[in-house]
């Protein structure tokens, strides 16, 4: 399952690069690294899955990437699990708020159940070393997700990327880069 190095493309069409401002002659794409830098800091990710009447459905979750893959979970009887047992497709997206400043990511792939127990334990590690105490601490927000994983009360999921685009704003000047893989 682990992701291939991907292809990288700046698409000027989406990019500062056609508009005459300070700066937007030097803009390039954006490296892999710079996206997987980018995708291990994030707290926040939205996921994006489609409802067997062909509805969206969008709804904050934690992830963490590893090992080529964004994993993400959810409760068995949960939308998203519901939704993905119908149509696997989805996106997982992350970034900041703001108009002139900031990274946006959008990861987009087919999302698989884990079942192989050896690599489920090194998602929880991935997850406990990301989310620290919010899921290793009693107090913490996320805390027991580790044994809820092992359980089966919630499933993992995993998202090899097919394409990742990242919409970068720094001071007006614009960036649009695909990843393709």
């Amino acid at each position: 399952m682990p992701a291939q190095t991907p292809t990288t493309e700046l698409d000027a069409r989406y990019s500062s690069a056609l508009n005459a401002r300070p700066g937007a002659s030097e803009v390039t794409a954006t490296a892999w690294a710079e996206a997987l830098r980018r995708l291990g800091a994030a707290e926040i990710f939205w996921v994006s899955t489609v409802r067997p009447g062909g509805r969206l459905h969008v709804t904050p979750c934690i992830a963490a990437w590893h090992d080529g893959a964004l994993y993400f979970s959810t409760g068995r009887g949960e939308q998203k699990a519901k939704n993905l047992a119908h149509d696997a497709h989805c996106a997982l997206t992350t970034g900041t708020n703001s108009l002139t400043g900031g990274f946006d990511l959008v990861v987009e792939g087919t999302a698989e159940a884990v079942a192989d127990r050896a690599l489920l334990e090194e998602v929880i590690t991935a997850f406990e070393t990301k989310y620290g105490p919010h899921i290793t601490s009693p107090e913490g927000t996320f805390h027991g997700i580790g044994d809820e994983f092992r359980s089966g009360d919630a499933v993992v999921f995993a998202v090899a990327p097919d394409t990742a685009y990242g919409f970068g704003r720094d001071n007006g000047v614009y960036s649009h880069t695909r990843w393709t893989f």
